[in-house]
């Protein structure tokens, strides 16, 4: 499971010039909810964040960092930060009745995020099993007409907050999803608009099933829109496919490793995508639901220094 696929069209030098924009998110610290007490605080987050050297960040779950815009934007210019994206939650597949449903969510997240400046949205698709309750929820893969809803569902999405809040939708594959492997992945390229849909490519998501993400950088490098840079622990991950082990039940047990203890290399990917724009974002994740509080902050510090110290395609602001 390697990265090995070298983009055409670039050269060395083009490695030291061109810099895509670095930052990290709630998920790094262990945030999936918008409330729970188990969670650092939205404030020691922001500040731990700072710390760490970011700039960027996303929003995380609507509702863990405050709502008002007015509000928001003082606590993060106060701390020199910007927002790059806002995340919803999609399962077009299903029917034609989730575009109400992303929508709703749309109109908060996107809302909220594009008054301050950020211009993406990350789409997460509903998992066929629960990531609360491990219960299985649908069959595995989608049949060729729930694939024509998905892509028909994602375009009308990105069409509409293109129109409405000059935003970017970017589909995060995942673990646990119906558009995982190299193969579902291409599949949903094939069925979805690059000018409405594109890829918020998660490196350890896609890694999980086996995904050599230098390839597919290499072959469809015009859909690559965003990415969240992880790694998986290779230790871990092939019993966690061979036990069938839920997503939420893996990351429990570690499965998405602090750089550079997993796969794959961040560096060759960043300065594969620098070569193609370096405006897109390259936002650190690393799922810790569950983790202590005080776990998140040093991480943070040392994957800073690791991505800023293995590659000089990286840039904080």
């Amino acid at each position: 499971m390697t990265d090995t696929a070298t983009p055409t069209g670039s050269s060395a030098a083009d490695t030291q010039t061109a810099q895509i924009r670095i930052g990290t998110a709630p998920d790094s610290w262990g945030v999936w909810f918008p409330d729970d007490p188990k969670q650092v605080p939205w404030q020691r987050f922001l500040d731990e964040v700072v710390a760490a050297g970011y700039t960027w960040i996303e929003l995380g779950p609507y509702g863990y960092l405050p709502t008002d815009p007015s509000q928001l934007s003082d606590e993060l210019e106060s701390r020199g930060l910007k927002l790059s994206a806002g995340t919803v939650f999609t399962g077009f597949h299903k029917g034609d009745d989730q575009f109400q449903r992303a929508w709703d969510q749309a109109v908060a997240v996107a809302g909220l995020a594009s008054k301050l400046g950020a211009e993406h949205l990350v789409t997460i698709p509903d998992l066929w099993r629960s990531d609360a309750t491990e219960e299985v929820l649908e069959p595995r893969t989608l049949t060729d007409e729930q694939w024509e809803r998905l892509g028909k569902g994602h375009d009308q999405l990105g069409k509409a907050l293109l129109e409405e809040f000059g935003v970017h939708q970017q589909f995060h594959t995942h673990a646990d999803s119906h558009v995982g492997t190299y193969k579902e992945t291409v599949r949903f390229l094939e069925v979805t608009n690059p000018e409405y849909t594109n890829l918020c490519l998660d490196t350890g998501h896609f890694a999980y099933y086996g995904g050599d993400n230098l390839k597919l950088i290499a072959e469809h490098p015009e859909r690559v829109g965003y990415l969240h840079l992880k790694q998986v622990n290779t230790d871990l991950l092939f019993d966690v496919l061979k036990n069938d082990v839920p997503f939420a039940t893996a990351v429990s047990q570690g499965i998405m490793v602090e750089p550079p203890f997993g796969t794959p290399d961040l560096a060759p990917i960043i300065e594969a995508v620098a070569r193609i724009n370096p405006d897109i974002f390259g936002i650190v994740e690393q799922d810790m639901y569950g983790c202590s509080v005080d776990t998140p902050g040093p991480i943070a510090d040392r994957t800073f220094k690791h991505i800023f110290g293995s590659t000089s395609a990286a840039r904080a602001s």
